[in-house]
């Protein structure tokens, strides 16, 4: 009898371990989903408004054209300042736009006059303008684009006398073109963005009357060439917040 008692104690002994092995494998403890990740996407849409500041090479080559003599040839080069307002638009990836520029210049310089012993043939820009279409692709904040369109600038030739006095000049007058470029940009907080930017603006010599002081004129030169710059720039987008991409 006593071995049948405690043969039957371990059995429930044995029974009840199970029971509660089962148990504790059927309570499993709660856990909530991950959150969905979330990527900020910026968006260049937009107006926007900006500044900018840089260097500029343009070439001068002076010649008579009668006897095509080479009266001087050089570059003048200088800084520039400025400011830019346009517009963009997004579609995926790339990036439209339309701009106006115009800035004030100090691009000036000077060679020796081959004709005259002791002369010098000089010319300055002091200001232009660029009025161009974008086009470009962007990697979230990071935009790589093209642009091109026409150009405007205002340039004086001159002539000086051996002894550094005007001897004539064109008088500051303004000129159509053509401008190319391109330029890259960074946008380091929701609205703003920085970028380096080159443009060319093609300005073909052409002919030029050239006025003496106190009377008198100058005909039968060609001048004038095309312009180099190279740009920073500081912009602010008038626009809404980055776009969430889930």
């Amino acid at each position: 009898m006593n071995k049948l008692l405690a043969s039957a104690a371990f059995g429930a002994l044995i029974i009840g371990a199970s029971s509660a092995s089962a148990a504790d494998l059927a309570a499993r403890p709660y856990t909530k989903a991950p959150p969905a990740v979330v990527a900020a996407v910026y968006d260049w849409s937009g107006f926007y408004i900006g500044i900018n500041g840089g260097w500029g090479q343009s070439h001068d080559r002076r010649v008579f054209d009668p006897t095509a003599t080479l009266v001087g040839s050089y570059n003048a080069n200088g800084g520039t300042v400025g400011g830019q307002v346009g517009y963009r638009w997004q579609s995926a990836g790339w990036v439209f736009g339309l701009e106006a520029q115009g800035n004030w210049a100090d691009i000036s310089g000077s060679t020796g006059n081959l004709v005259v012993p002791g002369g010098t043939v000089r010319s300055k820009m002091d200001a232009f303008g660029l009025f161009t279409g974008q086009v470009g692709y962007a990697w979230n904040n990071v935009l790589l684009y093209v642009k091109g369109g026409a150009s405007i600038t205002d340039r004086n030739y001159q002539f000086l006398t051996a002894g550094g006095a005007l001897a004539s000049e064109t008088g500051y007058g303004t000129r159509l073109g053509g401008t190319v470029g391109a330029g890259l940009e960074f946008s380091f907080a929701q609205n703003w963005s920085l970028g380096v930017e080159y443009d060319h603006i093609f300005e073909n010599r052409h002919g030029a009357t050239f006025t003496i002081p106190g009377g008198g004129s100058l005909t039968g030169f060609s001048t004038g060439g095309d312009t180099d710059l190279i740009l920073g720039r500081l912009n602010y987008r008038f626009g809404g917040p980055v776009v969430a991409r889930y």
